[in-house]
């Protein structure tokens, strides 16, 4: 967990991405959060485009920028940072 305690979600809700499987993840993120009971130190936040489309859907988890996520990648990631 980082040191302010705090891990920072933000989901693009642009068109494209959410077309391209956000609606998805956005979803598959709430349902892990509650699983595990870490709505309260999660800041899950929603985005604009991100002027990144060809290359989406994105979430940037703790100001890293994940491109083309599938809940399995962000599973891994959370699974890694929750650990760190």
């Amino acid at each position: 967990m980082p040191e302010n305690g705090k891990i920072t979600i933000t989901v693009c809700m642009g068109s494209s991405c959410f077309a391209r499987g956000n609606a998805e993840n956005l979803s598959f993120i709430e349902q892990y959060l509650k699983e595990k009971g870490l709505e309260a130190e999660i800041d899950l936040c929603g985005a604009r485009c991100e002027n990144k489309c060809a290359t989406g859907p994105h979430v940037t988890i703790n100001g890293v920028l994940y491109s083309g996520v599938t809940p399995e990648m962000i599973r891994a990631v959370l699974n890694k940072t929750l650990e760190g």
